[in-house]
């Protein structure tokens, strides 16, 4: 796999190495060895897909310790907008993101690590999207930022009106609201 570093520290692109012949293709999507050498030394203990049509939001997530996540994340069919933004209060990258192409087409995945509220947008019909987290589901940990924030100016690349949100993203607060948020200086890992 080639490991592509973004603009924040630890958010990286991942690449996998694709074998195409008259048949279609093969590669390996995930090998624990090689993304602990490559990438960080975590373990993913649960795996999650979802179904979503063109103008689906979901996001700004993330769990709290001490149930944080880190999530690898890519798209089986369709395209998405990715985007990890940075709430670790003291980093020098604080409320900035990265936001990145998943299709696939392009079989590239995104590294989130702790630390980072996580949302994509739907940029086709449909999308099959899969993620697995490094820590498990724990409802009375959830934390998320409203995906409209006009300080993280994140471009979702779909009209505001075309955009389908849960009830539940409709009301999250801005960064600069929030009351919980990471410090750049406690370890995650």
């Amino acid at each position: 796999m080639n490991v592509l570093k973004t603009e924040i520290e630890g958010v990286v692109i991942i690449e996998p190495r694709i074998f195409r012949d008259d048949r279609g293709y093969f590669f390996e999507s995930f090998s624990q060895r090689e993304f602990q050498e490559k990438v960080c030394n975590t373990v993913f203990v649960q795996d999650n897909e979802s179904k979503s049509t063109y103008g689906v939001l979901r996001g700004l997530h993330f769990q709290k310790p001490p149930h944080a996540q880190s999530k690898l994340v890519r798209v089986i069919k369709g395209a998405v907008l990715d985007v990890a933004v940075d709430i670790r209060r003291g980093s020098p990258t604080f409320g900035q993101h990265v936001a990145v192409e998943l299709s696939g087409d392009n079989h590239r995945q995104l590294f989130i690590p702790r630390g980072f509220a996580h949302g994509f947008s739907v940029l086709t019909d449909e999308v099959v999207f899969q993620y697995k987290c490094d820590d498990f589901y724990a409802p009375q940990s959830e934390g998320a930022l409203a995906w409209n924030d006009p300080d993280l100016a994140i471009d979702w690349r779909i009209p505001a009106d075309k955009v389908l949100l849960s009830e539940k993203d409709r009301h999250h607060c801005r960064l600069h609201e929030a009351e919980w948020l990471f410090d750049y200086r406690e370890k995650l890992y």
